[in-house]
């Protein structure tokens, strides 16, 4: 059975990922930061990570590219799960009932407009939306709701009250697969790289990067800058490319390698989107 950490615990958007992407036979290693899943694969308590990477609604989760960078870790895939929040509490309650929900800062934010109709609830960030779920179960916690998916509802035997109140419906996260020792992705099933990269602070360095990659025929779909804490006003950059033919890539990955200083390829694997 293959140990994979998560970000939160089951019932989360992280447990739907992993259910999707490797199935229900697999041992979950629960962690409530990213710094603590991070910490899982480097003491081989887990074999492979999940860690969300971007959202549609509120962009790049900047720490976790630091992370991936600090710590070496291999992307080997990615996939993409639409967003559904909905509003959960203990059975034989209704939303006047309602004056607490406790969730993740994310959730929060992407509900924002539907509890602009609710002033009489407080809301209260907490570390992980299925995590606040099994609390109110555990400790039979009226008054209190949750924001977080369908199944930790299913698992923690709660109601929903409200469903879908997310503020944008089409909301999606993009979530990577980490592992510390390098993927065996075939080249055949290759179509999509993110590398990391510096630039020396002169006019038309990154320009000149970019036409690289266009003359390669290389698809930027990510561009992330991050700066070095160490260097004042250096920056690193963080970018995703996808491409038709790996031969492209190839090409344009050996004039990079020349041309950016410090060039990392953090992972090759196949485009989750199509």
């Amino acid at each position: 059975m293959k140990k994979i950490a998560i970000q939160g615990i089951q019932g989360s958007n992280h447990h739907i990922v992993a259910n999707n992407y490797y199935g229900e036979n697999i041992d979950l290693d629960e962690c409530l930061s990213f710094d603590v899943l991070v910490d899982s694969l480097l003491n081989s308590r887990s074999e492979q990570a999940i860690m969300a990477l971007e959202n549609t609604i509120a962009g790049s989760i900047i720490p976790n590219y630091a992370l991936i960078d600090k710590y070496n870790l291999h992307i080997s895939g990615e996939y993409y799960l639409p967003i559904h929040h909905h509003l959960m509490a203990l059975p034989n309650q209704q939303i006047e009932d309602i004056t607490e929900v406790c969730s993740h800062p994310m959730a929060l934010l992407q509900c924002k407009e539907f509890f602009k109709q609710h002033n009489h609830i407080k809301l209260v960030e907490d570390v992980d939306t299925s995590a606040v779920a099994k609390r109110i179960a555990e400790q039979q916690l009226k008054g209190v709701a949750a924001i977080a998916p369908k199944m930790a509802a299913d698992i923690f035997k709660l109601s929903i009250i409200e469903d879908e109140i997310q503020t944008i419906k089409n909301n999606a996260t993009r979530f990577v697969f980490l592992q510390t020792s390098l993927p065996k992705n075939g080249k055949s099933e290759i179509n999509k790289a993110s590398l990391r990269f510096e630039l020396d602070h002169k006019r038309g360095s990154l320009a000149a990067v970019l036409n690289v990659m266009s003359d390669c025929k290389l698809n930027l779909t990510k561009i992330q800058s991050l700066p070095k804490i160490e260097t004042p006003w250096k920056y690193a950059f963080f970018v995703d490319v996808t491409f038709e033919a790996y031969k492209d890539y190839e090409k344009a990955k050996a004039i990079l390698q020349i041309m950016a200083e410090d060039f990392k390829i953090l992972g090759e694997y196949k485009n989750g989107r199509l």
